[in-house]
């Protein structure tokens, strides 16, 4: 049996503003996110993880870099990990978004379209990608866990593939900053190992 392992990048500054940066540079880790990115890479330590791939984006590489220096390992980037294209919305905060737009991203994960919104990836697209990229793992590392630090989105891309979520699900699951989340694989059946592993104390304070 082999498993991919979703890892959310730690908390970055765009979490704590409550803004859409999509694929903007130059937003770090905060201080907590590098504490979190610290406790995964813990747990990660005991899972005998023989690769890690990242998004390209800076959140996610500086994740994958925590992880990786406590595993032993180098990290690989795959732009098929990296975060939604927010198109016009890019730079937004949430609740900016949500006065303007109204629940615009409940209609994302129906795929539906966004005419105010001009560039957004589709959902239907992140899925594609990050299938893509989990079937090439499968068939280069056959029976090894992996590791793919990435975004809220690609995980919940993974997730609608092997559960039978609705738009509204999916949309009001949250995937917590430098939690693991672990699909299962075996004779090309997927299942659900664990949502939002993180270190036990953080289960009593807000994510």
């Amino acid at each position: 049996m082999a498993s991919v392992i979703f890892l959310r990048h730690g908390q970055a500054q765009n979490n704590v503003e409550r803004r859409l940066t999509g694929r903007l540079p130059n937003v770090p880790l905060t201080d907590q996110g590098m504490v979190q990115a610290e406790y995964a890479a813990q747990h990660l330590s005991r899972m005998d993880v023989s690769r890690i791939y990242s998004s390209p984006i800076q959140r996610a590489q500086q994740t994958a870099g925590i992880v990786a220096r406590h595993n032993n390992l180098e990290v690989a980037t795959d732009e098929r990990l990296t975060e939604i294209d927010m198109g016009s919305f890019t730079g937004m905060k949430y609740d900016d978004l949500l006065a303007s737009q109204g629940d615009v991203l409940m209609r994302f994960y129906g795929n539906e379209a966004a005419p105010a919104a001009p560039g957004v990836e589709t959902f239907t697209n992140v899925r594609a990608r990050v299938l893509s990229m989990v079937g090439d793992v499968l068939a280069s590392h056959p029976g090894e866990n992996v590791v793919l630090v990435t975004h809220m989105d690609p995980i919940k891309a993974m997730l609608s593939t092997i559960l039978n979520l609705s738009m509204q699900n999916l949309h009001e699951l949250i995937i917590a900053n430098g939690t693991l989340n672990v699909f299962l694989e075996s004779e090309g059946r997927f299942s659900l190992g664990g949502l939002n592993v993180m270190e036990p104390s953080r289960l009593i304070r807000a994510w």
